[in-house]
């Protein structure tokens, strides 16, 4: 059906053993309920033929499945499963290792699984995750003063030629001129209103946006020609806190964020997201004063446009202008996550009261 999907009778057979192994890889639609379900769901177990199966939540829901009341699939939407992150702290720690299936058994992790969860999630073979986490550290290693020949044969690359070469099909320049390259740390995170991409540098996050927003690439593109930078599948202690602190501000615990952040874009943009910025918590206005504190009452719809630039959602709270009659417009997000932000923020500050 998908070809990023196992084959129907391993995923049927992973739904009949609650395999945790295969969260997040595959929803099952069941046609007989109509309703979708996660594959480690408590439900009596439907037949074969009344069974579809999807990728992702957005796609069983597309086509019209409800979410299951008992395993709650909108809450574990593209999660990742605990062994993963176990696996990819190892591979940050032990960074010029070379990874071969035994030992990845003996972590007591399926190989198979593994591969599937690196090429649905990120599109990439796990190989090619390892190869590049490798070179990063290599680099990092040459900007702080190493020797090419130190830095390669540390990251267990038995050549030079070896490690020039997978250089250039990495950053399309030679080690040495890659030096100058910026590493823009990128990563998935689950999050209540579904899946966000986040991306970091070492002076804070440059990108904050739910995944399945249209201009997602369009942002990234921008940020990384503005910036030189090199987009790496990583951790990030940048990622980890904003990850940390939108728990928090879903809960309505949180009303201001700590995490540092650099906007990419225009003066006149910036110039509004600043004006975004001292929007307080809870509150709203409307697109004609958002134009007039940037002392241009005239540039509504470019005021509009800077919002839809924002590439630091929620963040740079964009979601709190709305339309001057009460409605709440566009939102690059989709309106109906706007409306839950604004939702939130209230049940936030009613909580404070209390």
């Amino acid at each position: 059906m998908n070809n990023q999907l196992p084959r129907t009778s391993v995923m049927y057979q992973a739904l009949l053993n609650k395999d945790s192994s295969f969260e997040g890889i595959f929803y099952v639609g069941v046609k007989t309920t109509g309703v979708f379900c996660r594959p480690t769901c408590r439900a009596r177990k439907p037949k074969f033929e009344n069974v579809e199966f999807f990728p992702s939540f957005k796609l069983a829901s597309d086509n019209g499945y409800r979410p299951c009341k008992i395993c709650k699939p909108e809450n574990h939407d593209e999660i990742t499963p605990p062994w993963i992150k176990i696996l990819i702290t190892e591979i940050e720690n032990n960074n010029s290792k070379k990874w071969s299936d035994e030992e990845i058994k003996l972590m007591g992790i399926d190989p198979t699984s593994v591969r599937r969860w690196f090429k649905k999630k990120y599109n990439m073979t796990f190989l090619s995750y390892i190869r590049k986490v490798r070179l990063k550290y290599a680099l990092n290693e040459m900007k702080k003063g190493e020797s090419m020949t130190q830095a390669a044969f540390a990251q267990g690359y038995e050549s030079l030629s070896g490690f020039i070469d997978a250089m250039k099909n990495f950053t399309g320049k030679t080690p040495t001129k890659s030096k100058n390259i910026n590493f823009l740390s990128v990563d998935k995170i689950n999050a209540l209103l579904g899946p966000m991409i986040v991306c970091a540098m070492d002076d804070g996050i440059y990108l904050l946006e739910f995944e399945d927003r249209r201009m997602l690439k369009t942002q990234m593109k921008r940020i990384i020609k503005g910036n030189k930078a090199v987009p790496v599948l990583s951790k990030h202690k940048f990622i980890s806190q904003i990850e940390n602190e939108l728990n928090l501000y879903f809960e309505g615990k949180l009303s201001e964020f700590k995490t540092p952040f650099k906007m990419t874009g225009t003066e006149f943009q910036k110039n509004v997201w600043n004006q975004l910025l001292k929007i307080p918590y809870g509150q709203t206005i409307c697109y004609e004063e958002l134009a007039e504190r940037i002392g241009n009452p005239s540039a509504q719809r470019a005021v509009a446009n800077a919002n839809g630039f924002n590439s630091i959602g929620i963040v740079i709270p964009c979601h709190r202008v709305i339309g001057k009659d009460g409605n709440l417009r566009g939102y690059g997000g989709k309106v109906w996550r706007k409306k839950k932000l604004l939702d939130i923020e209230t049940s936030g500050i009613n909580k404070n009261k209390i």
